[in-house]
């Protein structure tokens, strides 16, 4: 049953119908595992941080039931977001999990939480299904990635993206997109810096934009039903992330499922505690961020 939501879910301010997303099936599940941080990045769209509790750290016992539902409508991957993933004590005993069931994705900062914990991953390697890990790099500059996470840290997270690789783990990298950015030639930048580290130079690149923190208004024009006819055919509105895909976040000590990994700071995207029921629900195009998804394609999937 879909539950009660404001008029802005339905119109725009001026009263027009506002775009919206039918989900078509769950392709990959997301699991937020906390918005604890090693780090403290003032860009972090999650607003994480050292002991950040907005959203909890999550267990095995949390995770396993959701686990099992998604087989059961034909999940394809497991993505695990934070936060810091490696700072979930139970991380490792949920990839043992969720591997012999499907391919899973890793995202990390690639820094100490990680690099400690390098010794409990080998065991995955053996795992029915393969466990791949996504590197955050914000800039092939090493100044502009440390002007946002710290001293050292480009350095440190490209040691931690190098011992994963030489372990025999798939990397691939996650970057910030600037407007009007020749993307290729981005690209080709990361990829030379890549080889100095003697990683592989066709390494997989996911861009983002400027996503906001956690509460902010956002940017761009409202997003019209009009818009998503005119502009986008049944193919590519099924591209949208929260047409194939979900995330589930522990919040306020209860399991819950969002629409997608960039919603859960609006409670209206709160789609209930049963995946069955959450896909059923349409999507509204209202938060601010749904206009990058809109505009630049933006996903956080390797799907």
């Amino acid at each position: 049953m879909e539950l009660i939501r404001s008029r802005d879910w339905y119109t725009t301010a001026d009263g027009t119908d506002r775009g919206y997303i039918r989900p078509h099936l769950l392709k990959e599940l997301w699991f937020h595992t906390g918005t604890a941080c090693n780090l403290s990045c003032d860009f972090c769209l999650e607003g994480s941080g050292p002991g950040d509790q907005r959203l909890a750290l999550v267990k095995l016992e949390d995770v396993e039931p959701y686990i099992h539902q998604a087989m059961d409508l034909g999940v394809e991957q497991f993505s695990f977001t934070g936060g810091e993933p490696f700072l979930a004590k139970d991380l490792v005993k949920i990839l043992q999990l969720a591997s012999q069931h499907a391919p899973c994705l890793v995202l990390t900062n690639g820094t100490d939480a990680l690099q400690k914990r390098l010794h409990q991953l080998v065991p995955l390697l053996q795992s029915r299904f393969p466990v791949r890990f996504r590197v955050s790099i914000d800039s092939h500059i090493e100044a502009e990635h440390d002007s946002g996470r710290g001293e050292g840290m480009f350095n440190l997270a490209l040691k931690g993206m190098k011992a994963l690789h030489d372990m025999g783990f798939h990397v691939s990298v996650a970057r910030h997109m600037a407007e009007a950015e020749n993307s290729a030639e981005v690209e080709q930048s990361y990829r030379d810096m890549l080889l100095s580290y003697e990683l592989p130079a066709d390494t997989k690149f996911v861009a983002f934009p400027d996503f906001l923190p956690p509460g902010s208004h956002g940017h761009g024009p409202d997003i019209t039903t009009h818009c998503m006819t005119h502009y986008h055919t049944e193919e590519t509105r099924n591209s949208f992330m929260c047409a194939f895909s979900k995330m589930v976040v522990k919040q306020n000590g209860r399991m819950r499922i969002y629409a997608c990994t960039l919603v859960d700071d609006d409670p209206e995207y709160d789609l209930g505690g049963d995946l069955r029921q959450a896909l059923e629900q349409q999507i509204s195009m209202k938060h601010h961020r749904c206009f990058s998804c809109f505009k630049y394609g933006a996903s956080c999937s390797e799907t």
